[in-house]
């Protein structure tokens, strides 16, 4: 097998997708990580790839959003897909061909419709819940509950400041231009494309959340690593491809 260097960390995708399988905004995203032990992450990527790590950490998210107008093959936004919230729990992994990318352990949506589709189309961990994002001021609350489910996620945050430069760490947990999901027996890389995140500094304010566990991994037993928040970018998905393609 070939031997790649793993691809550098960007904060602007590396080449745009003209030809979008799928386009749609995320909005009032807030970011909160914890540093993870390598192997915890390794056992849950799927086949072909390993943790992206930085400074010997991998590291879980734990990114609450709204979905906006998620639009097929360059058509506009279907409305009644607008605006409705999702919660992600996410990984850090490369592949054998040096691709940096998110793995989703788990997906919750308030749109049955979308998560039907995420599931049946792409193999991707989406789950039907209870959802709302609420803001009061420079306070965003996120709220999850899984229909049938214990699982449950509330998280606030207080908006800070924007940031005029990431840091290493910042720009290595937001810059993913492509995730990995195993799929139909193999595989799959999606690129996506988008603007560079306008990001903010944030407080974690409450977090009483069941959703990383539910994933599959420890419970994080420190602080967060990095709490922010972004008011959001128009996002560009390609072709699905497999692990040792060039990309959609």
């Amino acid at each position: 097998m070939p031997s790649f260097a793993v691809e550098p960390v960007t904060p602007d995708p590396p080449s745009p997708i003209r030809h979008p399988l799928l386009t749609q905004s995320w909005l009032d995203v807030a970011m909160v990580h914890w540093a993870a032990d390598p192997d915890d992450v390794a056992r849950l990527l799927p086949a072909g790839t390993r943790p992206d790590t930085l400074d010997g950490a991998a590291h879980v998210g734990l990114i609450a959003f709204r979905m906006h107008r998620v639009g097929w093959l360059g058509l506009p936004g279907i409305p009644y897909l607008g605006g409705f919230p999702e919660t992600n729990v996410r990984l850090y992994s490369v592949d054998d061909r040096g691709r940096r990318g998110v793995v989703f352990r788990s997906m919750d949506a308030s749109r049955l419709i979308p998560v039907l589709m995420g599931r049946i189309g792409f193999g991707l961990p989406y789950l039907w819940s209870r959802m709302s994002v609420r803001r009061a001021g420079d306070v965003v609350l996120y709220t999850t509950s899984r229909r049938g489910r214990r699982a449950r996620s509330r998280m606030a945050v207080r908006v800070g400041e924007p940031i005029a430069e990431p840091t290493a760490l910042e720009n290595f947990l937001t810059a993913r231009w492509g995730l990995h999901n195993a799929a139909f027996g193999r595989t799959l890389y999606l690129r996506n494309s988008h603007p560079r995140w306008p990001l903010h500094r944030a407080e974690l304010l409450k977090c009483d959340d069941d959703l990383v566990t539910a994933a599959g991994l420890p419970a994080p037993t420190s602080e967060p690593v990095s709490v922010l928040y972004s008011p959001g970018v128009p996002v560009r998905f390609g072709l699905p491809a497999g692990p040792m393609n060039a990309g959609g």
